[in-house]
């Protein structure tokens, strides 16, 4: 247990900070075993503070301090009080602006937990978000306070020839002993959990970026030597986000300089720092053979949400971290809606629904639930959740579905008109879309503090006589007590029998395309259509338009006609993948009576029609043609069997790989071209069905099956076909799984990237012998439990991609999961946190499972000096 329970931070408990800082003039001396902080601030009274002659408290961790002067005279210890967190300093002027210079030094090399200063590959460079500037020096280390940096590196040229910081350099020079030294300078004010340091020997690549208005911006990319020619295409995909910004937000790049770093170790995907993004390596390097194709639309999202962050983030910021779905929420709205107009609209609205349904929503119904604006916290780095990013973008999505494009575009405007260099909250960004379109918002601000998925009823009555339909629509959150009513928005286009869509209406509802946005208000509410000349078959929630999961009625028959004829292609493949989940829970309830198996004709009868259809989207149909997760399935049971919905869903996938080997051959054969590692559509459209035939085709086992993965595997020109195959033969009972496996790691030790890759693709195995060869691989000399990226290849994919094997019944899943947040517990207490989330929805299982995973909850809770990120995880789990 920690020594003393931590302290719960709450949003009610808000109050604006009683100093501001003005400037700061930072000057680093980096060595090779410390770093010396030397820092000058310009401080005064927060005239929107009303409390007077209180104490400057700065917060610090983990520094050694040197000396401290006020307006030039130092300090003795009497005058001030110091501890583990902070710097307090009882007496200082209340009328005028004041400075306080602060010596201190740091030891980035003991600094495993990545936060602060840190060292990457003999690299130094920071992390400061969310509470990180405070482990560099003593500081008002909150969003709110926002001060315009200037910094000044001094290092030696050997060790560090490259020394970056934010905004624009403004001068340099060299020093005796081989040193030099440069200063940076940002003219924006910012808060410093926006502050960036890089030193290191690094290389660059160089662009430019002509501006709307006409100004031409420098762009570089640092990384390692080795990594030099794998940038190109970040730097194509930092040019295409600054290009879309402008055209569909207006918003123009700011600086003269535009600075993104690879760094091998980091926390987090990427850092928006201001001018100077850090970026985890995974999210900037690529090559065609290195590279997958989800690899190279990845890199260009986090590339464009980092550079968007530049307005919806850095010009504009959180007031608290509270507020942090405020930029994350937007921002990822902003990315999701970029990669779309990049690749296929309809995968990438495929793909998110996916990744929330599958995760988010089972945050939502555990014990972490929280809104996208939680109430309180203990560690700050728990809430960049799936919750926060997410769900909050699926709110800012909702805001355009009520208003209409032209009007949340013109909010948009007015929210960067209004708050630019300012540090506000989610009100001010809701306040601007009303004023902007006049549409009231009241009601729908509920999402911000309510916790859980809503689930939205169905049912629907036709009266052939009147040639109406009343829908009713109900909504509840299970598991929220005192649930709030909230806003709904839920588009609606009812079919006939031939295809087409009807002509209806409802009073007060405007169609667009004979598609109507329903906004559900009430607890129950019905909507009326008219001039309904049939009975309709029933589109609903199209486009994913909240989340929020469907209660609802169809039969089988109505499931196959949606996927055969409705036009929006979200709803196509929801009915697809809802036709195929009855079937698999159908299924599951035939294992459970013993019976022999079988699926029935509509299932099969359908995919062939998919398989022998000309598609002008060939991803898309690659996602027609994909089973549902069996975590999706699990979040749809009310106790999770997981060796029943594994059974299940390989009997259908085998089924269907052998009632349709032909159509699946022919389309693989159709597809397995000449690869030149083309990354236009049609290419990566062509790699990903063809993979997925593979895939299927690999459920058989026969001679045939094992030589044509093994065949693609050995000739693969791109790491996508190459890992595809892998993949295969690692799922099946291939003969040549171990040379596959250890040719593949000779092949590409030296890249650490696509060594992760094999890590995950054995750690997430549905194999026998899967738990022995995890085990195997934590002692191989490739795997380091200092690295982010590492854990989460082999401990992450194993915990949370591989629930046949993870949630054995024995708990020796369990056990090994603790095991390894309890040794990360001391080094990298974030990654830690991160970890035990496999563990937080025990509740969800049988009495033997849930008994053996709140036995791990305690143990890690029980350990010596556990941090507060994971006791904030481990104790909310279990309360």
């Amino acid at each position: 247990m920690p020594e003393a329970k931590p302290q719960t931070i709450y949003l009610k408990n808000y109050h604006e900070p009683e100093y501001l800082i003005e400037t700061v003039d930072l000057n680093f001396i980096l060595e090779a075993e410390y770093a010396r902080v030397v820092s000058r601030l310009t401080i005064t009274h927060n005239p929107d503070n009303k409390a007077r002659n209180a104490a400057l408290v700065l917060l610090g961790e983990e520094l050694t301090l040197i000396s401290i002067a006020l307006n030039g005279v130092t300090l003795t210890t009497s005058q001030y009080k110091l501890n583990d967190e902070s710097l307090t300093i009882a007496d200082v002027p209340q009328n005028t602006t004041f400075t306080l210079a602060i010596e201190n030094t740091i030891n980035p090399k003991a600094n495993s937990a990545l936060e602060g200063l840190f060292v990457s590959n003999d690299m130094l460079c920071t992390q400061c978000e969310a509470q990180g500037f405070r482990k560099i020096t003593y500081f008002l280390d909150r969003p709110d306070v926002m001060a315009r940096f200037t910094t000044t590196l001094i290092a030696d040229k050997t060790l560090y020839p490259v020394l970056l910081s934010n905004g624009n350099k403004v001068a340099q020079g060299e020093l005796i002993d081989n040193r030099h030294w440069v200063t940076w300078e940002d003219p924006f004010k910012k808060p410093c959990y926006l502050f960036a340091l890089v030193a290191g020997q690094l290389e660059c690549i160089e662009d430019h970026f002509t501006t709307m208005s006409g100004r031409d911006i420098t762009l570089k990319i640092f990384v390692e030597a080795h990594d030099i020619d794998k940038c190109a295409h970040a730097m194509q995909s930092l040019k295409n986000s600054m290009r879309w910004d402008e055209v569909t937000y207006g918003r123009e790049y700011d600086l003269d300089l535009y600075m993104i770093v690879a760094v091998g170790h980091f926390n987090m995907g990427a850092m928006e720092n201001k001018g100077l993004n850090v970026f985890n390596t995974k999210f900037v390097l690529a090559r065609p053979d290195t590279a997958t194709d989800m690899d190279y639309e990845h890199i260009e999202g986090v590339i464009g949400h980092e550079y968007f962050h530049n307005w919806t983030g850095n010009r504009i910021t959180c007031r608290d971290w509270f507020q942090l779905s405020l930029k994350e929420g937007f921002t990822v709205f902003r990315d999701q809606e970029f990669t779309a107009d990049q690749t296929s609209k309809a995968v990438k609205r495929i793909d998110d629904v996916n990744a929330l349904r599958t995760r988010q929503f089972a945050e939502d119904a555990g014990p972490l639930a929280h809104p996208i604006r939680p109430e309180a916290y203990i560690e700050i780095n728990n809430f960049y959740t799936l919750t926060v990013y997410e769900k909050g973008a699926e709110v800012v999505r909702m805001i355009r579905t009520l208003l209409g494009t032209e009007n949340f575009h013109k909010g948009a405007d007015l929210y960067f008109q209004r708050h630019d260099g300012q540090a506000v909250t989610c009100e001010h960004f809701v306040q601007a879309m009303e004023d902007a379109s006049n549409k009231d918002l009241s009601q729908f601000r509920r999402w911000y503090s309510q916790a859980g998925t809503p689930v939205v009823k169905v049912e629907q009555t036709y009266d052939a006589a009147k040639q109406s339909l009343t829908l009713t629509l109900s909504q509840s959150i299970p598991g929220q007590k005192n649930a709030a009513v909230l806003h709904i928005p839920v588009k609606v286009a009812l079919f006939s029998e031939d295809g087409t869509i009807m002509d209806a209406s409802v009073v007060d509802t405007v169609a667009i395309n004979n598609e109507l946005t329903l906004e559900l208000r009430e607890q129950t509410q019905d909507f009326i259509f008219e001039n309904v000349p049939g009975t309709p078959i029933l589109s609903i929630l199209r486009g994913f338009s909240a989340p929020v999961k469907l209660q609802m009625s169809q039969p089988l028959t109505e499931l196959a006609f949606l996927l055969r004829h409705d036009n929006d292609s979200f709803n196509r493949w929801e009915a697809g993948q809802k036709l195929t989940a009855s079937i698999i829970f159908e299924l599951i309830d035939t294992i459970k009576q013993g019976k022999s198996l079988s699926i029935p004709e509509i299932l099969i009868d359908s995919f062939k029609a998919i398989l022998e259809q000309t598609s002008p989207d060939l991803s898309y149909l690659a996602c027609l043609l994909s089973l549902p997760a069996e975590n999706y399935l699990a979040e749809q049971m009310p106790v999770v069997d997981v060796e029943a919905i594994h059974h299940a869903r390989q009997f259908v996938k085998r089924s269907l790989a052998a009632h349709l080997t032909e159509q699946i051959s022919a389309l693989y054969l159709q597809n397995h071209q000449q690869e030149t590692g083309e990354l236009n559509s049609a290419a990566i459209g062509k790699r990903r069905i063809k993979n997925l035939c593979l895939d299927y085709l690999s459920q058989l086992n026969t001679d045939d099956s094992h030589q044509l993965a093994h065949n693609q595997f050995a000739n693969a020109k791109t790491m996508t076909d190459q890992i595809a195959a892998l993949g295969s033969i690692v799922n099946s009972e291939n003969p040549e799984k171990q040379a596959c496996l250890q040719q593949f790691y000779q092949q590409w030790q030296d890249e650490a990237l696509v060594i992760d890759k094999w890590f995950s693709i054995q750690a997430s195995s549905t194999q026998p012998d899967t738990f022995t060869v995890v085990q195997s691989l934590l002692r191989h000399s490739a795997f380091d439990l200092k690295n982010p990226n590492r854990v989460r290849s082999l401990v992450g994919a194993f915990s949370q991609a591989n629930p046949v094997h993870y949630h054995a019944k024995n708990g020796q899943g369990y056990q090994f999961l603790a095991d390894q947040v309890i040794a990360l517990n001391s080094l990298n207490p974030q990654v830690a946190s991160r970890m035990v989330s496999a563990l937080t929805q025990w509740r969800r299982f049988d009495k033997q499972r849930q008994d053996l995973m709140k036995q791990q909850l305690e143990r890690i809770i029980n350990t010596d000096n556990i941090s507060k990120d994971v006791f904030e995880i481990a104790s909310k789990s279990l309360a």
